[in-house]
């Protein structure tokens, strides 16, 4: 019998008894997942499973059980590898059985030789994601994960030296009997791209996020959609059901850890001199690199189960669905109102006096799209805060506060610079058959804060005006049209966009809301920081629930309040039928319901409603003063 700790240290050998157990052709997959999925559930366990995204690769156990929530940036090519195989030892003629999922290379004795022309030979199909870590995804989220952890993991020491010893090992060993490195080529289960044996892999393990081959090819990109992000990149191998998930999905994955020394590419002059036949190696040298990095940079997972995830909410059930998730909400919602009125004071104290501006925010910050008619996206709302202090600190902390409030956000900042010389929209890199990133590839429900207060003047060239576009078509259509140099593919999203500027912004938004500071702060730093330490971390925590719960509930309007708000809309369009448009009835309407929803409701009352007009009518009236003022529209 296997010991507890089998099935996370040596996930292997369970995987190996039930397959001894099974026919080859039976349904013996399904039981590990099973198995896997089983015990996953019980008393946590899943906090004991080691997770990529808060312990280095060096402490992780190769050929462990791990976990890890990432993005999926990219999907390569499916791969074939042997998913049933036999070995045959020559001198005894015995033959063994072997299975070659979740593994990267084949497992073959000291005596034996794989039988390539076995009849029990079954050739199966995997599908390879590049993963990268949520981007933009805030600190305070990364801890609470990284608290709930009970994994045990060890020092670097208890693996790294012998790995390195073996490397060196195995490559005198390869050096001095070539027919072992044509062995170990033979016995690779996948097709892994590259067709050379790494020399000292070890030795090239890089902490930054490049590396450079030894070839001094240019520094390998990890792919990371925002700049100054850091994490792990993943070669995910997904065995079932990969059609269900898409780039840009954010996914939950246990699997096994492989970070072989095989997997890594050798240099061009080593792939010609290799073993295996050239006509093998189709792809090209920059191809190979990309999709066959070093395992020690970027290590591959062997799904085992893999989730979709709603959320990325630490402090939420993960599935709203299930018993015990609905006692957490209805427990949550019965305390709704306290926290809003708390939630709506704190973002009053951080927009400086400004309550409509604060509750303007709260309805930003629970927006989400719920549905689509044809190209529009019904649910977006995308807030533009103008009025606020010219290249001053205050957009920088504004975003600060929305950081410590949202599990994703970024915060671009619009100068012509950034303009000019960033990657927004990603782009096919055909050479290397990958998708390069960019800033705008970001997950479901990730807050962007573009902040204008930093433009100044310049000239925006063909990537500038490209770029502001881009931002344009997110914002309007929640969609962004990746380049694929030959033709253009769109790619929908779910992006929350808030537009701090002085003046009315230069971009499109759903709603504009004139920023009239009741309080000037002396000195706005030591201000705005007084506020979230003034904020006791429970406190906190429920913002934290209260804005990714909110835009997780369903709502619906009634037949009855339906015909009031028509009719109430065409009384209005007679009172006053040159500023109340078709626009108006819609914003209106957006405002409605995520008020409604900021107060638990799931659904559209007329109180509700009048408040949603009357918000609505100082917003306009604010508007209208302010532009009286300068004498032209903000």
């Amino acid at each position: 019998m296997p010991c507890v700790a089998d099935w996370l240290n040596n996930p292997f050998s369970i995987v190996q008894g039930i397959f001894a157990q099974n026919d080859p052709n039976s349904d013996w997959e399904k039981k590990v997942t099973e198995y896997f999925r089983e015990k996953l559930k019980e008393n946590n366990a899943t906090n004991w499973v080691p997770s990529l995204n808060d312990v280095p690769l060096h402490y992780l156990k190769p050929n462990s059980l791990v976990k890890f929530r990432c993005m999926v940036q990219d999907m390569f090519d499916p791969e074939f590898y042997m998913g049933v195989y036999e070995t045959v030892d020559p001198n005894t003629n015995t033959r063994v059985l072997h299975f070659g999922k979740y593994r990267d290379v084949a497992e073959c004795g000291p005596q034996q030789e794989i039988d390539l022309n076995s009849s029990q030979t079954v050739t199966l199909e995997r599908q390879t994601f590049y993963c990268v870590p949520v981007p933009g995804e805030s600190a305070w989220v990364k801890e609470a994960y990284t608290s709930t952890s009970q994994a045990r993991v060890s020092p670097s020491t208890s693996y790294t030296p012998s790995r390195h010893k073996r490397s060196y090992e195995e490559d005198e060993d390869m050096e001095l009997h070539p027919s072992k490195q044509k062995e170990q080529h033979m016995g690779n289960v996948g097709d892994m791209h590259g067709c050379g044996e790494p020399k000292r892999l070890e030795t090239e393990a890089s902490a930054g996020h490049h590396l450079i081959s030894p070839n001094c090819s240019p520094p390998l990109d990890l792919n990371f959609p925002l700049p100054g992000e850091k994490g792990p990149a993943c070669l995910v191998k997904v065995y079932e059901s990969w059609d269900s998930f898409k780039v840009n999905d954010i996914l939950e994955v246990y699997g096994i850890l492989s970070v072989d020394p095989v997997l890594s590419i050798v240099n061009s002059e080593e792939r010609e001199n290799s073993a295996l036949d050239p006509m093998e190696c189709m792809d090209t040298a920059e191809e190979q690199r990309v999709h066959s990095p070093p395992a020690s940079l970027v290590p591959r997972i062997h799904v085992i189960l893999a989730q979709k995830l709603q959320h990325i909410n630490p402090l939420l059930p993960a599935c709203l669905n299930e018993e015990e998730s609905k006692t957490f909400v209805s427990n949550f919602m019965s305390e709704l109102s306290p926290v809003r009125a708390e939630l709506l004071g704190f973002l009053t104290h951080a927009l400086l006096g400004d309550g409509l501006a604060a509750e303007y925010l709260i309805l930003h910050l629970i927006s989400t799209v719920y549905a689509r008619r044809d190209v529009l996206p019904l649910g977006k709302f995308t807030v533009n805060l103008s009025g606020c202090p010219r290249n001053s600190i205050f957009t920088e902390h504004i975003y600060r506060i929305i950081q410590q409030l949202v599990p994703a956000s970024y915060r671009l900042q619009m100068t012509i610079e950034n303009m000019n010389h960033s990657q927004f929209i990603p782009h096919k890199d055909y050479t290397a058959n990958r998708l390069v990133s960019g800033v705008l590839q970001l997950a479901s429900n990730t807050s962007l804060v573009v902040d204008e207060t930093v433009l100044e003047q310049g000239q925006l060239d063909t990537t500038g005006v490209h770029n502001v576009t881009a931002l344009g078509n997110l914002i309007t259509w929640q969609k962004v049209d990746y380049d694929f140099s030959y033709h253009q593919m769109e790619f929908p999203c779910n992006i929350n966009v808030l537009i701090t500027s002085e003046g009315r912004s230069l971009l499109p938004s759903d709603c504009q809301v004139h920023l009239q500071p009741q309080i000037i702060p002396p000195n706005m730093e030591e201000y705005m920081n007084s506020l979230l330490t003034a904020v006791l971390p429970s406190v906190l925590n429920k913002f934290r629930i209260y804005l990714s719960l909110l835009r997780l509930l369903d709502y619906s309007i009634s037949d009855e309040v339906t015909k009031a708000v028509e009719e109430d809309f065409v009384e209005m369009r007679k009172n006053d039928p040159e500023s109340i448009t078709a626009d108006d009835l819609h914003r209106t309407l957006l405002v409605a319901r995520f008020l409604s929803l900021s107060a638990g409701q799931t659904t559209l009352s007329r109180e509700r409603w009048l408040r949603a007009k009357q918000l609505e009518a100082l917003r306009k009236a604010r508007l209208q003063q302010q532009k009286c003022v300068n004498g032209n529209e903000l």
